[in-house]
């Protein structure tokens, strides 16, 4: 069996900005765009992971906690988690 992964071809259309900082990146790691875009993809999925794991991990401490004063902390924490 092969250990290569499958690889899919994608379209899409950037906002002029973001494409001109995509292009400089590129140039200055001298890598692809394509490439770049890879890696700026990868990096913010693992941003979600981690967020997530994060929003889990306090909303297990809001549910076990039982001082009144950290439920209000945690509950704070939380809401800012979820509505900014």
């Amino acid at each position: 069996m092969s250990t290569a992964t499958k690889e899919v071809r994608r379209s899409i259309t950037l906002p002029a900005k973001v494409a001109s900082e995509v292009g400089r990146l590129a140039r200055t790691r001298r890598v692809s765009a394509t490439r770049v875009l890879v890696q700026l993809i990868e990096d913010g999925l693992e941003v979600q992971k981690q967020k997530e794991r994060e929003f889990f991990d306090l909303a297990e401490r809001f549910r076990n906690a039982t001082d009144p004063e950290e439920i209000k902390r945690l509950g704070d924490q939380l809401g800012r988690m979820v509505f900014g």
